[in-house]
């Protein structure tokens, strides 16, 4: 089992950079692929970006590739979400998670350990 925990939200203007950071609890984070979702007021949860294990291999949503990168280090069992060139579409309440599956997975429901979310505001 493993505990996660997002920070690094925030409100910012159209075009700015903020990153998230996830930290997990425990010694096993390593042999979680993770990922992250956001959710919009009245929306699904959606898929932003996977990683591997080893943060090998990466995986995005249409929406934000080329400007969100997902990177870990796993030796601070911590995962990042670099946001750059931020949208007022990318408002949402963004959430780390860990899969016992494989890499890449793109399902919500494949996941099995969520963190509380962090908020990100876009201003127009």
């Amino acid at each position: 089992q493993v505990q996660l925990v997002e920070s690094g939200g925030g409100l910012v203007q159209a075009g700015d950079s903020l990153r998230l950071s996830c930290v997990a609890s425990g010694r096993t984070f390593s042999t979680y692929p993770m990922g992250w979702f956001r959710q919009a007021p009245g929306k699904e949860r959606e898929f932003v970006a996977a990683i591997s294990r080893n943060g090998g291999s990466t995986y995005y949503a249409d929406s934000v590739q080329g400007r969100f990168t997902v990177s870990r280090d796993n030796a601070k069992n911590t995962m990042y979400l670099q946001m750059k060139n931020l949208k007022p579409e990318d408002t949402a309440v963004y959430y780390c998670a860990a899969t016992l599956y494989y890499s890449g997975s793109r399902s919500a429901g494949e996941y099995s350990y969520w963190g509380q979310g962090t908020q990100v505001t876009v201003s127009s």
